[in-house]
């Protein structure tokens, strides 16, 4: 907060400023405080009047320090990186740190010390605890630290979409804040400075599409060293690390205003050159973070003239990197197109601060401005001396300009704005009007470039006068498409069979197909394929449950699968599986329910799974049922349908049939039949050879033994015959039964057990 009110000028707290960009420009996800707590009135400059050896204690220091009070405070130090007369940062008894810790005057080896001499991590300032903060000697003792370090800040979580990469800078907040909230907005940040010398700065661009602008600025004579505490408690509060001062400046520079910067040590430049190219077949580089990484040929590169340096955007070279022996520094300040980064970053696994900022999009006149400020920080911060400048670009791009007619706006909106406010809004955005043309800063023009995106503008500033009515309906038409019908239907069978509903992510570590989808860049390692079965994630579900105790598990899941299809997207289409404790009769059971439910009468065969049983599965058109794999998990059996062809072959309508009142003759046949004939195909022909009189058949006994013969199997079936219009007679019922035993024999030589 204290970086940002550097940069606009409003009355508002954190928290109303916080409630104003949740409205109308991104999520805030929280207001956290950071640094002291407390009393600050207790943190002092102090002055060491005497530091000697601890009498008791050879690592410990033993100091007076005056903190502008009648009389010195003596303090014991385990530091030693200074001595009388420094100026230091004290935190008297009573003092609370970040950590917690309340001081209390206390006796370490026998001397009393009154407080705390500071190190900057002990106030949250960076991350060094090596020794104890120096302070200006100009500073006074006894002056609050508050008025001397940023002690205190306010930190606003912020969680910005995508197409708003402006958003991802503290001016950029501040620009927002100042149009939402009336607030006055500073200039650019950076002034620069005299320069020191006109040397040559050689900068080449191969490909313009890819690296529209290239600023080059060199330094002389750098002086590498810790940045200051304001610095690295900016950055620190930003959520980065602290290095050094030029590594930080190139990134207060990017969180100031959005734009990444490098900083190359000039000296091992090959040719004292940087020429911006595709890699070569074949070519490498090490990164910053020591990995060796081969190259694309769609790799945008920076190069100096023998060998790569840095992947464009994304990570420079370890060979290039600024050290403590650097004196001399080339900056880097450029601008690159965001989608050919973007698939750089994700075919080699790494992203980064500002491979996130470029592949959304950086505005290309940001570089100018990004290297002005970095320039003046390296001279004032690092003793620079800057004495050569390029800035190499093709056309920069024009700035979009968009027709707005105020009565769209109001149509769309559905309220009556104000030209006045209307103007007023978009004039603090940074937008120009040109009679009725609208002329979109070059910091939005990836973004705003129709009508819409103008209104869209006006309304998130308009949000608060939105009523909190519904719209009036005068119409009320609409019905469930057949799949939406059949998933209903499903799902209320399902529960009713007694089970239970899960939601199971469709992102997984592993998958039955070799061919499943693998993300390029998963967030994790278990969330890194698209599954092309519900199976696997029921399962393990289902295991779970067992491992806490539950008992009586059913579960299933409605739910998109991802099958590869051959093309760039995946087949994505709805399946329902279930897995209950076991054998395979219990799925079977449930499936035949389902099946009674829906109208449909499926074709079972022997069929296999990746996951289910060998010998105890069956496969049909529309999908697998059978006894999980005890390779897989035990004591389960499963199945799971494709929903669409469900839907496809489920009846649209089911036609009525009188009950017959005529009774049935109920029979048993029992047939001997090869192994290899499935039992569905008997059914086939015994429908096929008995007509509408075979009424019902199915199949309640399977047989094998030495009574039938090796390779053999009997199948026993329960029929009805019957008829509509009379009572069969035994007679007619035997000429049935006799068509049903021929064609069995014919077609499949099966020989009849009993009657």
């Amino acid at each position: 907060m204290s970086w940002l009110r550097e940069y606009v000028r409003v009355d508002a707290t954190a928290e109303e400023i916080a409630a104003r960009l949740s409205v109308s420009t991104c999520e805030v996800e929280r207001v956290s405080r950071r640094g002291v707590p407390g009393d600050l009135s207790l943190f002092r400059v102090g002055k060491v009047v005497e530091a000697a050896k601890h009498p008791n204690a050879d690592r410990l220091q033993l100091t007076r320090v005056d903190v502008g009070e009648a009389e010195p405070y003596q303090i014991v130090c385990g530091a030693w990186n200074f001595g009388a007369g420094a100026t230091v940062a004290v935190a008297l008894p009573g003092a609370t740190l970040p950590n917690g810790l309340t001081l209390e005057r206390r006796k370490l080896r026998g001397e009393t010390s009154n407080g705390m001499i500071l190190a900057e991590d002990e106030v949250d300032l960076g991350t060094d605890h090596d020794g104890i903060m120096l302070l200006d000697d100009a500073l006074e003792a006894g002056t609050p630290l508050g008025d001397v370090l940023p002690l205190v800040d306010e930190v606003l979580e912020l969680e910005t979409t995508p197409n708003r990469p402006d958003l991802l800078s503290i001016y950029g907040v501040a620009r927002e804040v100042a149009a939402l909230l009336g607030g006055e907005l500073a200039d650019w940040p950076g002034t620069e400075p005299a320069r020191s010398g006109d040397e040559r700065v050689d900068i080449s661009i191969e490909d313009y599409t890819g690296c529209p602008r290239y600023v080059g600025r060199l330094f002389r004579g750098v002086r590498l060293g810790p940045s200051p505490l304001w610095m690295k408690a900016r950055i620190g509060a930003a959520g980065m690390r602290p290095i050094s001062n030029v590594v930080d400046i190139t990134n207060y520079v990017m969180l100031a205003l959005g734009n990444p910067l490098h900083a190359f040590d000039y000296d091992t430049l090959a040719g004292q050159r940087i020429v911006v190219r595709r890699a070569g077949a074949g070519e490498q580089i090490r990164t910053l973070d020591g990995q060796l990484r081969e190259l694309d040929p769609r790799d945008l590169l920076i190069a100096d003239g023998e060998r790569a340096v840095a992947i464009a955007g994304i990570m420079g070279g370890e060979e290039t990197e600024v050290t403590e022996a650097t004196t001399n520094v080339l900056l880097e300040s450029a601008n690159f197109e965001p989608v050919s980064l973007l698939h750089t970053s994700e075919r080699i696994a790494l992203r980064t601060e500002g491979s996130n900022r470029w592949e959304k999009g950086v505005d290309p006149h940001l570089a100018e401005h990004a290297a002005r400020l970095a320039t003046q920080l390296l001279v004032e911060l690092a003793d620079a001396r800057w004495s050569g400048d390029a800035d190499v670009h093709a056309e920069l791009p024009e700035r979009p300009r968009v027709e707005l007619r105020p009565a769209r706006v109001d149509a769309l909106l559905g309220l009556d704005v104000p030209q006045e406010r209307k103007d007023e809004v978009l004039d603090g955005l940074g937008f120009e009007q040109d009679n009725g043309v609208v002329v979109v800063p070059t910091w939005r023009a990836r973004d705003v470039t129709r009508e819409i995106d103008l209104v869209e503008e006006i309304a998130r500033f308009e949000l608060d006068a939105v009523p909190f009515t519904l719209p009036l309906r005068r119409e009320v038409a609409g019905r469930l498409t057949h799949e939406q019908r059949l998933r209903r239907v499903v799902e209320d069978v399902l529960v009713g069979c007694g089970l239970d509903e899960a939601y199971t992510p469709s992102l997984v570590a592993s998958d039955p197909r070799a061919d499943a989808l693998r993300l390029p860049m998963p967030l994790t390692s278990d969330q890194s394929i698209l599954r092309t079965t519900l199976l696997p994630s029921l399962i393990g579900a289902a295991e779970r449950n067992r491992e806490v105790g539950n008992d009586r598990i059913a579960l299933f899941e409605i739910a998109r699968v991802y099958v590869p299809g051959g093309g760039e997207l995946p087949d994505e289409h709805w399946s329902v599986a279930a897995v209950v404790e076991g054998g395979y009769a219990d799925a079977k059971g449930i499936l035949d329910t389902l099946f009674t439910a829906l109208k449909l009468e499926p074709r079972f065969a022997r069929g296999s799974h990746p996951l289910l049983h060998p010998g105890k599965t069956a496969s049909f058109d529309l999908g697998d049922v059978g006894e999980v794999h005890p390779a897989v998990a035990r004591g389960w059996a499963a199945f799971e349908l494709d929903l669409g062809a469900l839907a496809a072959a489920m009846p649209r309508r089911v036609l009525y049939e009188d009950v017959i009142t005529f009774p049935s003759v109920l029979q048993d046949l029992a047939f001997v039949v090869g192994e290899d004939v499935a039992a569905a195909d008997l059914i086939d022909a015994m429908q096929a050879a008995a007509g509408s009189e075979l009424r019902e058949v199915a199949v309640f006994d399977e047989y094998r033994g030495e009574q039938v013969g090796e390779g053999k199997r009997s199948l026993a079936f329960r029929v009805a015959f019957g008829s509509s219009d009379r009572t069969l007679t035994d007679e007619e019922a035997a000429e049935i039964r006799a068509r049903i035993v021929d064609a069995l024999g014919r077609r499949f030589d099966a020989t009849i057990r009993s009657g």
